[in-house]
């Protein structure tokens, strides 16, 4: 499987390239090249299978580079009683005959990020052995909350990786900011912003694209990766989830064979519904993503009205296609 730039102007790189970058050279996100579509015979089998034998096929799919033990080793490695208080992982509750919610709180923060972000540092690791490379790697991550404290609790003492995180000040809960400035591990690190989020997380974007710093960081034999959304390392785990949830739904027969379910996901910069929208083009049917967005809600407003920015002085919004 290998991976492109949304922008189209790097040359495709194999999964392990992709999550160590975390974004390509030229600014864009990695994408896989082709999205496997699986047999509808599947979803039937994966009914007699635990959350972690749900997340190695699927996590194959995309890393056919990864050997057996290189999968098992990051998806057990995260997801266990240790790590996970209900066996089930994400269970799926029953509300009335029509209407679950998927609990994606039982990790070691209570967060919903804990099921990207406890995989993702042994994805990161795994990569780097892989592709023999000795540096050690500087995470940055930009965040509005909660990501900071899950992507704290899943790089501390990770060997070869240092994590840098980035939140506005005043920007975030007094809860979730004392949750990261007392972080324990040896190499986390955690910068108050003045600003929003969104400034926040320009300035990481900067940071990865100054050749000054990437240079820098050269000299002294380390490189920069991510752990926000834009890493598909990160992505690739909150597929499973959605692909987990339907998988319940059609054993406990409560959705038959080719009838479609809908998804509604509390999302901020849309990264949580993506893998929702990947889900449905492996084969899961979807009838609606619904997006339920807060304050945070830049995309939205771009969805809606097709403006990208705040700026009134916009004479004509840019729409994507499917707007028109």
């Amino acid at each position: 499987m290998r991976y492109l730039s949304s922008r189209g102007r790097s040359q495709p790189v194999e999964g392990a390239e992709a999550i160590l970058n975390g974004i390509a050279p030229d600014g864009g996100l990695f994408v896989p090249e082709i999205i496997p579509v699986l047999d509808k015979n599947i979803f039937a089998a994966m009914g007699e299978w635990n959350y972690q034998q749900k997340a190695v096929y699927i996590l194959k799919q995309y890393l056919a580079e990864f050997s057996d033990e290189e999968i098992d080793y990051c998806v057990y490695g995260a997801y266990n009683p240790n790590n996970f208080d209900n066996d089930s992982i994400a269970p799926l509750i029953k509300l009335n005959d029509s209407l679950y919610v998927l609990e994606l709180w039982h990790g070691p923060t209570s967060a919903f990020k804990d099921m990207a972000l406890q995989v993702l540092p042994r994805l990161l690791t795994t990569s780097a052995r892989k592709q023999g490379d000795m540096s050690e790697f500087v995470v940055l991550v930009a965040t509005s909350g909660d990501t900071g404290k899950a992507a704290l609790e899943g790089f501390k003492d990770v060997e070869g990786t240092r994590i840098i995180v980035f939140y506005p000040r005043e920007g975030v809960s007094q809860v979730q900011e004392r949750q990261m400035v007392t972080q324990e591990g040896k190499n986390v690190n955690v910068v108050a912003v003045n600003g929003n989020f969104d400034d926040a997380q320009t300035g990481v974007k900067r940071i990865f694209a100054s050749s000054d710093m990437i240079n820098l960081l050269a000299e002294q034999n380390r490189k920069m990766s991510s752990a926000n959304s834009i890493n598909w390392g990160r992505l690739l785990p909150q597929i499973v989830y959605y692909i987990s949830a339907y998988v319940e739904l059609r054993r406990n027969g409560k959705v038959p064979e080719g009838e479609s379910i809908n998804f509604v996901v509390p999302t901020g910069n849309f990264g949580n519904i993506l893998a929702a929208y990947y889900a449905g083009r492996m084969g899961v049917p979807i009838n609606k993503l619904v997006c339920a967005s807060n304050a945070n809600n830049v995309l939205t407003e771009f969805i809606n009205t097709g403006y990208m920015t705040a700026s009134a002085s916009l004479k004509k919004p840019f729409l994507p296609p499917w707007i028109y």
